[in-house]
């Protein structure tokens, strides 16, 4: 299975951003934009400006995990920002009918995530209209937690799903991702690893990802 990994820039030193993205850029496959409004969940991290502003300075794709309470009104404004990915939550948007329609008209490659406490089946009806799932290992909201061994069960469940259907889905794991970690979570189906201070808080960043892309048996 080929290995995705996605650095968060949440952990990055927002005081040199250009710095931190040129660190992981040759070796990441994709930059893990967390957008929070501080409601769905209680932190800000950053939005539109931010966005716009790292594009001119990354290639790499955009994968954008909304955590907002109303984020289907903001895909546009994501469009426009240079985001290739946007993940919504279920808790958010139990419904995400028009959120695919929206992502599709403008281009976007559109994802559900969910959170520790919510189950499988609630993602599983729109598995189909996703290029990716995520599956939080993690409470949402905050960097540096630990990782939540219990939620591995769900990421089989999607494994197995995206497996027996023929899908092109990718498997995603936010969330206390280690190098220890990210064994578990691919053994359990994950392809796309997110991982922020196992990356960005590392004296070599590009090395750190080498060595999580390692341990989780990447087979390209």
């Amino acid at each position: 299975m080929e290995i995705k990994i996605a650095p968060s820039l949440l952990a990055a030193d927002f005081s040199e951003l250009s710095t931190a993205i040129a660190a992981i850029e040759e070796e990441a496959d994709l930059l893990h934009l967390d957008v929070m409004d501080g409601h769905f969940v209680p932190n800000i991290s950053f939005g539109m400006p931010v966005i716009s502003s790292i594009r001119r300075v990354s290639a790499l794709p955009f994968d954008c995990h909304i955590m907002t309470t109303n984020p289907t009104v903001y895909l546009e404004e994501f469009a426009e920002a240079g985001a290739d990915i946007v993940t919504i939550h279920l808790e958010a948007v139990p419904d995400p009918t028009e959120a695919i329609a929206e992502a599709e008209k403008l281009d976007l490659g559109f994802g559900v995530v969910i959170s520790p406490h919510t189950p499988f089946a609630a993602m599983q009806p729109w598995v189909e209209s996703c290029r990716m799932v995520l599956i939080m290992s993690v409470h949402p909201g905050f960097g540096g937690q630990a990782f939540m061994p219990e939620v591995l069960s769900k990421v089989e469940e999607a494994r197995k799903w995206v497996d027996f259907h023929g899908l092109g889905t990718d498997v995603q794991i936010d969330g206390g991702i280690t190098t220890e970690t990210a064994a578990q979570a691919a053994a359990a189906g994950a392809n796309v690893l997110v991982a922020g201070s196992a990356v960005f808080r590392r004296d070599d960043p590009a090395e750190a990802i080498r060595s999580l892309r390692a341990a989780a048996g990447d087979e390209t």
